[in-house]
């Protein structure tokens, strides 16, 4: 599934979500359901920097972050990551915390199956062999 389609299928899925930006690690943007492509790529940098920063503030350095929530009066802010892959998406005041993880890791999965390889599709059967049967009595 590409970008857009995952992030289509999030906004059906979430009522939550009011955007979302599937970027990489550096900010590179992959998709969004902002209009503004510059705007898109500011976010991006700014939920990297958030998760660093955060990682930089905890008291124990065992690895990295999987997911944050900023929860502000306006709204909440998500930042999901899954290997180089990252998603951030506002939603509005006191959102189902759990849900909405859960929303964006889906949405990160459905992208994953895009890159995976298809190995049905392409598989050939082969085709069935008989076993001859053999008389018991004999």
């Amino acid at each position: 599934m590409d970008a857009a389609a995952a992030l289509e299928r999030l906004r059906e899925i979430s009522s939550q979500v009011r955007t979302a930006v599937i970027f990489e690690r550096g900010g590179k943007v992959v998709g969004s359901t902002l209009a503004d492509e510059q705007r898109a790529k500011g976010v991006a940098g700014e939920a990297e920097a958030l998760l660093n920063e955060a990682e930089q503030r905890r008291d124990d350095a065992t690895g990295e972050f999987a997911q944050l929530e900023v929860a502000l009066q306006a709204g909440s802010v998500f930042v999901v990551r899954d290997g180089d892959r990252l998603i951030a998406a506002t939603t509005q005041p006191e959102p189902t915390v759990g849900l909405v993880f859960y929303d964006l890791k889906s949405c990160l999965r459905d992208l994953e199956t895009e890159a995976a390889p298809k190995q049905r599709a392409t598989a050939k059967r082969k085709p069935a062999t008989r076993t001859k049967k053999t008389d018991a009595k004999s």
